[in-house]
């Protein structure tokens, strides 16, 4: 069930629902006899995600039955039905919002459509590669990093990075690819990593792109950037969330199962009976009050 893009079928449209910066759709197969219960009870969890509202379609042979089709164009209509490459019997769902909810959103929608307990069907693996190296362009006109400023980007893509500090429109940054990566099995993210910056020159290109001069990338980040003197070699990591794996292959939904000494909801240990009271005397050393509960 990838999320598909469908803002330029709307680029024009008149349903005012769909005039968003980003619109995006899934389609889950076979799953158009879906019913208006079931329906409604996603698109309320879309609303507690955060989404304003979800649209569903239903495929069918000659249309597609949705409560907003009458709002489309039948122009609309048959791109929504191609784009999705959908065909009769499957169920659409369809998110409009900033780009990262629409995402958000319609990932999770996704999981809990598509992933079976864990106890079934063996084990999924699946690496997600060519994470936007940006996640959005701030109210200052500069690019906000997607995860942190020093993860490498894709070398095809460099050229961007170029191309608008010499003027272009700083949106074009959005296009710009990293070298990070996800590790998925059966729809849990088991572990993250990426190819770090090595070179001072895309790594002066960075700074300068997320407004830091110079003086201010010396001062913060000196560190690094004196190291890149002596010429470090390409490097990467990738770290692996091990409760996550220990509860798959123990095939627990939980990883509170498999922790050593997992915490109640309210952040106490069984165990050692932790957080324990403080005495006063360390309240005072360290210029702390503690307030009794409210009532």
């Amino acid at each position: 069930m990838e999320l598909t893009d469908l803002t330029a079928v709307f680029a024009e449209t008149g349903f005012n629902a769909f005039k968003a910066p980003a619109v995006k759709g899934i389609r889950v197969p076979g799953a158009a006899d879906t019913g208006r219960n079931r329906l409604d009870d996603l698109t309320d969890r879309a609303k507690r995600w955060g989404a304003k509202g979800l649209v569903w379609m239903r495929v069918r042979e000659d249309e597609l039955e949705s409560p907003i089709a009458k709002f489309l164009s039948a122009t609309e209509l048959e791109a929504i039905r191609s784009t999705l490459e959908a065909e009769p019997g499957d169920l659409l769902l369809v998110v409009a919002d900033e780009r990262p909810k629409v995402n958000h959103v319609l990932g999770l929608l996704r999981l809990e459509l598509g992933r079976p307990p864990v106890t079934e069907g063996g084990l999924q693996v699946l690496w997600v590669v060519d994470f936007p190296l940006f996640e959005a362009i701030d109210d200052q006109g500069r690019p906000v990093s997607a995860h942190h400023p020093f993860t490498m980007p894709n070398l095809e893509d460099a050229p961007i990075l170029d191309e608008v500090l010499a003027g272009a429109d700083v949106s074009r940054l959005l296009d710009v690819r990293s070298q990070s990566y996800d590790l998925v099995i059966n729809g849990w993210e088991l572990g993250s990593g990426s190819v770090r910056i090595h070179r001072p020159d895309i790594q002066s290109k960075i700074f300068t792109l997320l407004g830091i001069g110079p003086e201010e990338a010396q001062e913060k980040f000196g560190f690094l950037l004196d190291a890149f003197r002596f010429g470090p070699p390409p490097h990467a990591g990738f770290a692996v969330g091990l409760d996550r794996l220990v509860a798959l292959l123990a095939g627990e939904e939980n990883i509170r199962e498999v922790i050593a000494f997992p915490k109640t909801q309210s952040g106490g240990d069984p165990l050692t009976g932790a957080p324990s009271p403080l005495e006063a005397a360390q309240l005072t050393e360290l210029g702390l009050r503690v307030l009794p509960p409210p009532s």
